[in-house]
């Protein structure tokens, strides 16, 4: 894929996290903020689907944006093909690991397994 398009996915990704968080932080001001953090609240947050699909989605917005982050800051370090494509698939294969243990405590918490 072309550096340009992924720079763009990078500022998209960036705008609708600062957008989705923005709403997460005001669904949290809607509590007291010792309250917010009990466990039967926050279990209560992870089985509201709503919320649940919020958090899911800022999960996977703040990994994309994050690891493209940490490739471009790695690719400006040294260069070379080998070194590039060895730090953008390792990029990718820890988003993926971050993206699918991250959707796996959020649908097993929504299911009710904790």
């Amino acid at each position: 894929m072309r550096e340009s398009i992924i720079m763009k996915i990078h500022y998209g990704t960036a705008l609708a996290a600062v957008a989705l968080v923005a709403v997460h932080i005001l669904f949290r001001l809607t509590q007291n903020f010792a309250e917010s953090l009990s466990y039967q609240s926050v279990i209560a947050n992870y089985q509201f689907l709503p919320y649940a699909g919020l958090l899911e989605i800022i999960l996977i917005l703040l990994s994309i944006h994050g690891f493209n982050g940490l490739r471009v800051i790695l690719l400006e370090l040294k260069q070379g093909h080998s070194y590039e494509k060895a730090v953008s698939y390792g990029c990718v294969a820890a988003m993926v690991t971050v993206i699918a243990y991250g959707s796996r405590t959020i649908f097993m918490t929504s299911m009710g397994m904790f």
